[in-house]
Formats: C-alpha cells, structure tokens, sequence
C-alpha cells in the first residue's frame, strides 16, 4: 500500500465516523489496520525497512523504519528512553 492510498483508506475511516456509519471502536480497527499494512509493505528509495520489537512488554510490538537490525534496535531504544530494555527485532517488511 502507498502513501496515497493509506491517507485515502483513513480518510474514509474517519468520513465513516463522523457520519455516524462506524463508532470509534471500528474506526480505530480500520485505521490500525491501514497503518500496519503501511508499515509491512513500507517501500523506499533507500534501503529503509520495517522492524518489530518482539520482547521486553515496554518494547513489544513497536515498528520502526531503519536502513539495519542494529539501527532499529538503536530506534526503540531512543523511543523508550531505556537501554536495559531487553528485546529483538525483526524485520516485517515484505
């Protein structure tokens, strides 16, 4: 899924909400599933890939986009704040 296509699908989502066809537990469903979809076909010019923490519960199920597994690592860990956070990551792009 592109970039375009991804605003496209939450626009629609939202559109959906605010008419009142879909409550918000739905659209959250709907967009969650539009942003992983976006992340695990994630696709760049440059060697950019879609990881996932597996691991410690603080870092579990965080996706970050990084050119290596050693650079993805080096993200959670920023975004966490913790270094002792034990955890690996995987790459989930397709």
């Amino acid at each position: 899924m592109d970039r375009i296509s991804a605003l496209r699908n939450i626009e629609d989502a939202l559109s959906d909400f605010e008419s009142g066809a879909d409550e918000l537990r739905e659209t959250q469903r709907r967009v969650l599933t539009v942003l992983q979809t976006y992340a695990t076909e994630f696709e760049t010019e440059r060697d950019l890939f879609a990881y996932r923490a597996y691991g410690d519960e603080r870092a579990e199920g965080i996706v970050v986009v990084a050119e290596s597994a050693e650079a993805a690592r080096g993200r959670v860990i920023e975004l966490l704040g913790d270094e002792a956070v034990e955890f690996h990551v995987k790459n989930v792009s397709k």
